[in-house]
């Protein structure tokens, strides 16, 4: 079931800052950058903005040659491939991956580096550059959701890790069917508070 969220400005925000809204991939040991997957603009003082975070997330993939395949549904525990046929580079469901929590895409083909992204409601929310032949991309995300107030970050781009940095609010979405995401904070001068973000209003499934 789909979590519906509704982001609320209530902040003393007067700079008309960004938020972005984003995930990390947990199944990598190293700090990996993260994409932007959702960044909010021009949203102002009382004002609010809904949207969706859909349980079922999707995979695709693009080769050396500048090709993207479709997206396929991917759960937890699955593996997917990009491999050649008769057509060309195609992405296929090929079985389980090697740990239930992860989604696993291989790079099946005999030259040339994949990149592997996963989607949610079509928007880019994490990737792995550069998979050479034979090796995996592994994706795997807690039910939790990073926000913070960023300036000149777009929708669907990686972040640098300068960026994500500032970023240290997760907010956990487990059971929970809808909820507001409430910020406050900010404003200039001796009075100027860190912005802070809740989760108020919340039901569970």
């Amino acid at each position: 079931m789909d979590i519906k969220l509704n982001f609320i400005n209530n902040s003393n925000d007067a700079n008309n800052s960004s938020v972005v809204i984003f995930q990390k991939n947990v199944a990598s040991d190293f700090e990996e950058l993260a994409v932007a997957w959702q960044v909010i603009k021009y949203c102002g003082q009382g004002d609010n903005h809904p949207f969706t975070y859909p349980m079922q997330t999707t995979i695709g993939a693009s080769d050396s040659w500048g090709n993207f395949t479709p997206q396929l549904p991917a759960n937890q525990g699955q593996m997917f491939q990009m491999s050649l046929n008769a057509s060309g580079d195609v992405i296929s469901l090929a079985g389980q991956a090697t740990s239930i929590h992860e989604i696993q895409l291989l790079n099946n083909l005999s030259k040339g580096a994949i990149n592997a992204n996963i989607y949610k409601n079509g928007k880019l929310l994490a990737t792995k550059t550069n998979v050479a032949p034979q090796q995996r991309a592994v994706f795997e995300f807690k039910p939790t959701i990073w926000i913070g107030v960023v300036s000149q970050v777009n929708q669907g781009e990686v972040m640098n890790s300068a960026i994500i940095s500032q970023v240290n609010t997760e907010l956990n979405l487990f059971g929970i069917a809808s909820a507001d995401i409430v910020m406050t904070g900010g404003g200039s001068g001796p009075n100027a508070q860190p912005f802070n973000f809740t989760l108020e209003n919340i039901n569970m499934l």
